[in-house]
């Protein structure tokens, strides 16, 4: 026998050989793989070829095949085996454990791990019912050595993480494990801390002692087995109780503090520290982690973070990153505990700590001042520690670290702070650097009002002291000056960032002051003084001057203490986004001749050439509106109107522009989309001002029906003439002053809607210029989001602007299509009845909106969908439903269905996985656009299920699914009648609409994208159709429906989450079918490898009144398990060859048998109280 093994182990030598050879070619590679991989399915010299292999004299590679075949073994054909062979291999690979290896420090690391797997396999197999003594035979191995030691530490690891972490074993193994596991943990973790403390003290005698140098390896190999260890502790910290952490006085905890100092080991001691003190529970039960507040422990936190400084060396870092987490989570157990029933009191070393978590905030390094923001916002909002007189201390130091921290610094491509090198780490580029600091950035401004709230006044003193310098500074552009104008500073200028990162600061503070101190001690006269040197701050640098005027902005609040002051500012802020901030402040102290003044200056500053631009003359047009409503007056607020848009009514409405809106050649003439422009060309654009004066009207427009309003107050508008009339419900009819304005302006908005969707037919595109053939195309911007790729960073050098023509050209017609949605969308809730009664509006609003709908690309229909109709649902009246509602969304829900089936079977049909930009961006689209339509269909059917249900039904995929099938389990269709909004049971009246948006959301179950799927099987599909169960449906169209669920099956039920709610939903459409429609169990009998008893079972309990009855878990397992040959895998798992493990007797009490109590005959609730029954 052994000249066969002999000759068959050297065949694989050479097999392996072969195939770890680079010069070995692609052919000969593959027939090597193939003869290895049908050894190990079908030779029967498995076993005994991999010892051999395995022998420490062959190579490493061959050494790893070897056991990769025993590991072969024992994971598929161990429930096979002889029981004298699995004891047979048990002892070898025991023996491989004990002898098998090399040295500690010479054995490589992937034969370790194979060799721990092998051990582990076995244990999920047979321990602890067939192999007992399988802790003692580990604990007698580490006797043997360092590397046994280090192997066991492996094997201990690994077989936490297959049943604890990852739970790759039947529930009833890992339940017979995860419990002996338990009942030994106390003697584990004995064992495990007496390995790391032995090798830990021979590790620092050897390295202390003057004879280090003979010593080297045996230190290193003590050190190999602490740092193994450690990460077995890791594994095991983070399940474990508690009481085995906090054991002996927290001794763990104690020893793990003492390792911080230690370079080698500090790393994986940092880990295991935080893994502990992260650790949830009971409170009592994490009362014992107050003890890391101790004099000991926070001494050397403090001396690690200290020692491990200055060093940009990838292991000091990230150990750094990992002692800033410890210190976040200790801050995280502080706040829970103090102030809790626990009764325990803010330490005494508490000033130590905050120094600590401080010293973290001021670092270099901008990962770990973010990593600090969590705690310090907890602290600062603590209902017992934010009183504490340490914490209000630290919370002035730390708003005086965010004067730094605020400042945007750190790009990874520059050199001009320390946090660059730190950022070269941790960002993979400016964009990621960006991306991150925006984000960070936020959170500070969170933190920076929490701490301002408790120190109030020290916050408006550090802002007035930065303020102040920021005036008395000198400008300073630094070496990325604008390309745009000599001498001006760019986004990144030293200035800039500076005004930018105070500005920051000063919004925070001034709305934590006003809402948080009384009237009476607030500083008025300071913040005044602030703001009058800011008025009297001028620039010419436009980055700066808008960082002033958003100062002004902030503290505005002052100047409704002094009213005096209001003329000056109004006249200092014309325009920007300053002015939406002052409009909210000026309307509730609205004082008429503040607003006469500040109204002429806006005339005299738009008949003037201010070189204000079109969107700024709007800015202030909308904060004119706005006040105005304060007149309460519908009159006067009518005259005001009448004259703000008198000339936006006169240029919109006249010939000119008629001609323009209503013909598509002369649209794009117009606006020069038909003309060749050099982009260097420095000539006067006309088309440019064209562009401009519609794009004015719009924002005006827009302005306008968004800001002009009633009186809140009942009474107020019906002494202001605001109220016509009343509904026959008694609520009042109120009337706009902007109506007769909108109704002249309507119907060119039309038109240009219509003409708008014109532009992309065939002919029309033809006649775009050469410079301006890709204007209708997707900009790079909104690429970017569409495809979720960050965002590049603006150019440093120049203000965000558009830079081409063609980006111009871009920017505007995207933004003349939305602003067009917006304003007709915006009427209705604006204008209420006067809108809704225009005559024939839904035919007006079909034929624009609607016209060339084929033509119109995806990207440009997302806008119609969830800004025009949404809000026109929204705001429409019930009484309105008919005559406007059903006519607008009939016709887009079956336009909608065909052809976003039609976009996906061109998607489901694409097989390649090496899809260009261009086919990504249109499936994502089509997916962004499916989910649009499919959302709307939710807002106006499934308003109240939306809010009640599909909260619980797609959380509850994370949380407990036999929950949420038991909740649809005793769903019936009387109990959904309150899930259809008013809208949806009057389209149910309308057969054609209902049947299209069935078939749209069943249909759209099969489509590529989860989301979708999961979001319309869970609340759409089943609120729709059982609308109709009770009544006559075809058998064709219940064998549809039904199948249509299958077939997403097959599509989505890999993804667990998607499973879940389609076989909730097939279930219930069966369970409600089946007993009328036969057809049904003919679709199931086609099921592939589907049990026709078990179906006979199942449809027997289903239909017989007096079948016994089983509860709703086992129904529902039972119907999974019928249909599960629906069931779609992902590719990655189509050939995976299933591990079986088998259950062993179970050493605890049997499972309980499933039983319901109140279905049964003999296990009613009276017979389970009767005087006969005495199981009690």
């Amino acid at each position: 026998m052994a000249d066969p093994v002999a000759a068959t182990c050297e065949q694989l030598v050479k097999a392996v050989n072969a195939m770890m050879d680079a010069e070995t070619s692609q052919i000969y590679r593959l027939e090597a793989l193939k003869f290895c991989e049908e050894f190990k399915e079908t030779s029967s010299y498995c076993v005994t070829c991999g010892l051999r292999l395995a022998d420490k004299a062959q190579p490493a590679v061959v050494r790893h095949f070897g056991l990769q075949i025993l590991e072969h073994v024992i994971k598929f054909r161990w429930n096979d085996m002889p029981q004298q062979e699995k004891v047979q291999l048990k002892e070898c690979a025991m023996q491989l454990l004990a002898n098998g290896t090399h040295s500690i420090l010479e054995e490589v690391s992937h034969i370790k791990d194979v060799l721990s797997r092998i051990i582990v396999e076995m244990i999920k197999r047979e321990w602890p019912q067939h192999w007992p003594d399988m802790l003692k035979e580990m604990e007698a191995l580490t006797s043997q050595g360092e590397a046994q030691t280090e192997l066991v530490m492996l094997i201990l690891l690994r077989l936490a993480e297959d049943v604890i972490t990852f739970q790759t074993l039947p529930t009833q193994r890992r339940r017979d494990i995860q419990q002996t596991l338990t009942q030994n943990m106390e003697s584990m973790f004995r064992f495990m801390m007496a390995i790391l403390q032995v090798n830990v003290e021979d590790y620092r005698k050897l390295v202390t002692s003057d004879i280090y140098i003979f010593f080297h390896s045996q230190a290193r190999a003590h050190c190999r087995v602490a740092v193994a260890t450690l990460n077995t502790l890791a594994g095991y910290i983070d399940w474990v109780s508690l009481v085995h952490i906090t054991y002996g006085n927290c001794h763990l905890l104690e020893m793990l503090c003492l390792l911080l100092s230690e370079p080698e080991l500090q790393l994986e001691a940092a880990e295991c520290l935080l893994i502990a003190i992260s650790r949830k529970g009971k409170l009592e039960d994490r009362k014992p982690f107050m003890l890391l507040y101790d004099d000991v422990a926070i001494h050397y936190i403090l001396s690690a973070a200290q020692s491990a400084d200055g060093l940009v060396v990838e292991r000091s870092y990230n150990f750094l990153k990992r002692l800033c987490q410890v210190l976040c989570a200790l801050g995280g157990q502080l706040c829970s505990l103090v102030g809790s029933d626990v009764e325990v009191e803010a330490p005494a070393n508490l000033s130590k700590y905050l120094e600590a978590l401080l010293a973290f905030t001021k670092h270099s390094s901008q990962f770990l001042k973010s990593s600090t923001l969590a705690t310090w916002a907890a602290l600062f909002r603590h209902e017992t520690l934010s009183k504490d007189a340490v914490v209000m201390e630290m919370a002035i130091k730390y708003l005086r670290a965010s004067v730094t921290n605020l400042v945007k610094a750190g790009f990874p491509s520059r050199d001009d702070n320390p946090s660059c090198v730190y950022s070269r780490v941790d960002f993979d580029s400016d964009e990621d650097f960006n991306s991150f600091f925006n984000s960070f950035r936020a959170q500070q401004g969170e933190v920076v009002r929490s701490a301002c709230r408790i120190v109030p006044l020290e916050a408006f003193q550090i802002a007035a002291e930065w303020l102040q310098y920021q005036i008395t500074s000198p400008i300073d552009t630094g070496d990325t000056t604008s390309k745009s104008a000599e001498g001006l500073c760019s986004l990144l200028s030293p200035s800039v960032v500076q005004w930018d990162a105070m500005t920051v600061f000063m919004e925070c503070m001034v709305t934590q002051i006003f809402r948080n101190m009384e009237e009476e001690k607030l500083p008025i006269d300071q913040g005044m003084e602030l703001l009058q040197a800011v008025l009297n701050y001028d620039t010419k640098d436009p980055l700066i001057f808008s960082c002033v005027l958003s100062n002004i902005s902030a503290l505005f609040p002052f100047v409704t203490r002094r009213p005096q002051f209001l003329p000056q500012v109004l006249y200092k802020v014309p325009r920007t986004r300053a002015v939406k901030n002052v409009r909210r402040h000026a309307c509730s102290h609205h004082q008429n001749p503040c607003f006469e003044m500040f109204y002429n200056h806006v005339k005299k500053m738009f008949s003037g050439d201010s070189g204000m631009t079109h969107l700024e003359k709007c800015s202030l047009m909308e904060a004119l509106v706005h006040i105005s409503n304060q007149f309460k007056d519908f009159a006067k607020q009518k005259a005001f109107l009448d004259e703000l848009m008198a000339s936006v009514v006169a240029d919109w409405t006249s010939d000119e522009m008629k001609r323009v809106l209503w013909d598509p050649a002369m649209f794009l003439s117009f606006i020069g989309a038909d003309q060749v422009v050099p982009d260097l060309s420095t000539d006067p654009d006309p088309a440019g001002l064209n562009r401009g004066r519609i794009s004015f009207c719009l924002y005006a427009m827009l302005a306008v029906v968004k800001k002009s309003r009633w009186p809140a107050d009942v009474e107020e508008a019906k002494a202001g003439g605001f109220v016509v009339g009343y509904t026959p419900t008694g609520a009042p009819i109120y009337r706009n002053p902007c109506t007769d304005q909108f109704l002249i302006l309507l119907p060119n908005l039309l038109a240009l809607m219509r003409t708008h969707n014109s532009l992309f037919l065939p002919e029309n595109m033809a006649r775009l210029s050469e410079t301006f053939s890709r204007a209708h195309e997707v900009m790079d911007a909104e690429k970017n989001v569409v495809l979720g790729l960050s965002q590049p960073l603006l150019d440093i050098y120049d203000s965000p602007v558009y830079r081409t023509s063609l980006e111009r050209m871009q920017g505007f017609v995207v933004t003349l299509y939305d602003n067009c949605f917006h304003v007709l969308g915006n009427a209705g809730p604006s204008l209420q009845q006067d809108f809704y009664t225009i005559e024939k509006l839904a035919e007006e609003i079909t034929g624009s909106a609607f016209s060339s709908l084929d033509h119109v690309p995806d990207y440009r229909l997302r806008p119609m969908i969830h800004i025009l109709y949404l809000q026109l649902v929204l705001s429409c009246p019930q009484e309105h439903y008919n005559s406007l509602l059903c006519p607008l969304l009939g016709p887009l829900f079956a336009y909608m269905l065909q052809r976003l089936n039609s976009k996906w079977q061109v998607i489901n049909q694409r097989t390649s996985n090496n899809q260009v930009t261009e086919e990504m961006l249109e499936e994502q689209l089509v997916r962004l656009l499916t989910r649009e339509v499919l959302d709307l269909l939710v807002c106006y059917f499934c308003f109240f299920i939306l809010i009640r249900v599909s909260s619980c039904v797609l959380k509850c995929a994370l949380i407990d699914e036999d929950m949420m099938m038991d909740q649809v389990q005793t769903a019936s269709p009387a109990q959904h009648t309150e899930e259809l909004t008013e809208l949806g049971k009057c389209l149910m009246k309308h057969e054609n609409i209902y049947m299209n948006l069935l078939t749209l959301s069943f249909t759209s179950l099969s489509w590529k994208d989860t989301t979708n799927c999961r979001r319309t099987a869970s609340i759409i599909c089943w609120t729709l159709l059982q609308q109709v169960v009770g009544g006559n449906l075809l058998p064709e169209a219940v064998t549809w429906f039904y199948t249509s669920v299958l077939r997403a099956l097959q599509v989505h039920g890999q993804h667990e989450v998607c499973n879940l709610t389609l076989c909730q939903l097939a279930m219930l459409i069966y369970d409600n079918l089946r007993p009328r429609y036969t057809e049904l169990r003919a679709v199931m009998a086609q099921i592939p490898n589907i049990s026709v008893e078990a179906l006979d079972l199942y449809d027997h309990r289903l239909m017989d009144p007096n079948a016994q009855k089983v509860g709703p878990k086992k129904r529902k397992d039972h119907f999974k398990k019928l249909i599960a040959g629906t069931v779609g895998k992902a590719l990655c798992q189509q050939f995976r060859k299933e591990v079986h493990i088998r259950n062993l007797p179970s050493l605890f009490k049997k499972p309980k048998q499933e039983k319901d109590v109140t279905d049964t005959e003999a296990g009613g609730l009276e017979a389970l109280f009767s005087p006969e029954n005495n199981t009690l």
